[in-house]
């Protein structure tokens, strides 16, 4: 049985106040599925919080930041360094096609913040477009996103999304393809069970404890 992903991006969503009103919603539920990976990428502000819930309560659940500089450590005001994300994350979103839109992010500065990701021992996730996205040669972990299909009800079709996951495997050194875009808890087994889909990545649908819960149930 393969181990799934199952990834939450909060994008820019959540006050202090909300994220614990979604803790006291989804602490409620059993997450005792061996083969499942369950990981929350919550605004950098909140990451402390998160963290600190999930470590007096030793869960299984990893975080991951929504972003990372290109720069390390220094004189850059307004970055957060992968350094600094270490301290309370493991994995990180790079490439996202709303950073790619809202913030003319090139293929040079997401490589850049891969290789930084990587020195600090981060795991990126890093998000394609299509199969002719440039992936650097050092990330294991994709989430394929048609822009098509993010946030707007319309998801992809299940075999075209397989075609992409298979197609990135055959071709680069990844070995984890996530899909993205309008997923949930009714359309997320036709993605995970296909051969090279190893999980999604969740926006909108993950804001809601229930929903969330209900997409990691049935992965």
């Amino acid at each position: 049985m393969k181990r799934k992903f199952i990834v939450a991006n909060w994008k820019s969503n959540f006050t202090s106040l909300e994220v614990n009103q979604w803790i006291e919603r989804f602490k409620n539920y059993d997450l005792g599925f061996t083969n499942k990976g369950v990981i929350i990428c919550p605004p950098f502000v909140m990451l402390p919080i998160l963290k600190s819930y999930l470590s007096n309560h030793k869960s299984s659940i990893k975080l991951g930041a929504q972003n990372v500089s290109p720069f390390d450590e220094g004189a850059y005001t307004g970055e957060v360094s992968a350094k600094q994300i270490k301290e309370f994350a493991d994995y990180v979103l790079i490439g996202h096609s709303e950073r790619r839109k809202n913030f003319m992010e090139s293929d040079e500065i997401l490589f850049k913040k891969v290789e930084l990701a990587n020195k600090y021992g981060l795991a990126p996730i890093f998000c394609v477009q299509d199969e002719t996205t440039k992936i650097p040669e050092n990330v294991k972990m994709v989430a394929y996103e048609p822009v098509f299909a993010i946030g707007t009800g319309n998801p992809d079709n299940p075999e075209t999304a397989e075609k992409i996951a298979k197609q990135i495997k055959e071709n680069t050194k990844v070995t984890t393809v996530l899909y993205g875009g309008s997923v949930t808890s009714k359309n997320v087994k036709d993605f995970t069970q296909t051969p090279d889909i190893n999980g999604v990545l969740v926006g909108g649908a993950s804001l809601d404890a229930q929903e969330f819960y209900a997409i990691i149930q049935n992965a």
